[in-house]
């Protein structure tokens, strides 16, 4: 039978879970925008050959890969509050701000592994190749070690994007509106709404579709790269 109030709940719902996803996705596109040319930066740190610039590098890295991302966060965002007059994230805007530091350090830190192990992994009879052949070495670097380092950076790169996908729900922490903040507000009385438990759970098939299609995304990326030959 049709339940006009029914409806207008799931209706208020899905508005609410669909503007909660749409936060998480800007987080999303903001991590990668800036957490994937930053940890190719912090890679070419990590490999320098003036040793104290390689050694800062790594024990940066080595703090953001070894802290949770949730402690980095609430750092990022409440230590501020104590140097400063008043704290500069303790708007909506500030706390997406904050969140978005805090993600984009973290992720360009795992990053820059992949990216050094990628840029390793490529034999060095190529480098050499591309010298004997009157390569520069920005040319070598484009042209060479560049491509091939993304096919194989492929498949690790997909995991840590897609985990990023998940771990933008820890921004609720800092009580920044994401995806799962609006299901959770449910629980407590959003909307005129309380103690309502499936919206929270609706929110697992957001995520589910969104990673479904990255993983369609990035299985076809692994098939364009397949003419590489290493």
């Amino acid at each position: 039978m049709f339940d006009p109030e029914l409806m207008k709940q799931i209706g208020v719902v899905l508005q609410a879970l669909s503007e909660g996803f749409l936060e998480t996705l800007k987080l999303f596109g903001v991590t990668l925008l800036g957490a994937l040319p930053l940890g190719l930066i912090v890679s070419f740190g990590s490999m320098s050959r003036f040793t104290p610039l390689r050694l800062l590098t790594r024990t940066v890295v080595w703090v953001f890969r070894g802290t949770p991302l949730m402690l980095q966060l609430i750092v990022i965002f409440y230590v501020p509050g104590f140097i400063l007059p008043e704290n500069p994230w303790a708007t909506e805007n500030g706390r997406f701000l904050a969140s978005a530091v805090a993600f984009i350090l973290n992720y360009a830190c795992y990053f820059s592994e992949i990216y050094r192990g990628g840029i390793q992994g490529v034999p060095v009879g190529q480098q050499e190749a591309g010298q004997v052949l009157g390569m520069t070495k920005s040319q070598i670097f484009f042209k060479v070690t560049l491509l091939q380092m993304i096919k194989r950076i492929v498949p690790p790169m997909s995991n840590e994007i897609i985990t990023l996908v998940k771990d933008t729900s820890i921004a609720r922490i800092i009580s920044w509106q994401e995806l799962i903040f609006a299901g959770y507000a449910f629980l407590k009385g959003s909307h005129g709404y309380s103690g309502l438990l499936w919206p929270l759970l609706f929110t697992g098939l957001y995520y589910l579709a969104f990673n479904g299609l990255l993983t369609l995304f990035f299985g076809w990326l692994e098939k364009k790269m397949s003419y590489f030959k290493t």
